[in-house]
């Protein structure tokens, strides 16, 4: 079993910045991918991004490349999700997931996830 707790969530300005972390407990860690999704009220959960756990550039959903930035230390068991420039459309419930994925942007294959934290961005 993985245990994720997310944190850094809450209310910003459209134009701000937030960061979230992740911080994990239980099995191996640094041999998971470690992804963010997240779902806004009436819409589908959507992929965010993602970063193997070799690390790397990470992976980006469209809507937020060149905005956002996924990072991972395995040592501190955390990844974080450094969010800039947020939008409105950004407001929505951030979850944090992990696994051995094979299809990194499909929440169905992460087995462990997080409680989720809420990004609200006002206008």
């Amino acid at each position: 079993q993985v245990q994720l707790v997310e944190s850094g969530g809450g209310l910003v300005q459209a134009g701000g910045s937030l960061r979230l972390s992740c911080a994990a407990s239980g099995r191996t860690f640094s041999r998971q991918t470690m992804g963010w999704f997240r779902q806004a009220p009436g819409k589908e959960r959507e992929f965010v991004a993602a970063m193997r756990w070799s690390g790397g550039s990470g992976y980006y959903g469209d809507s937020v490349k060149g905005r956002f930035t996924v990072s991972r230390d395995n040592a501190k068991n955390t990844v974080w999700l450094q969010m800039n420039s947020l939008k409105q459309e950004d407001t929505a419930v951030y979850y944090c997931a992990a696994g051995w994925v094979a299809g990194i942007t499909s929440g169905h294959e992460y087995p462990y996830w997080g409680q989720g934290t809420q990004v609200t961005v006002s206008p």
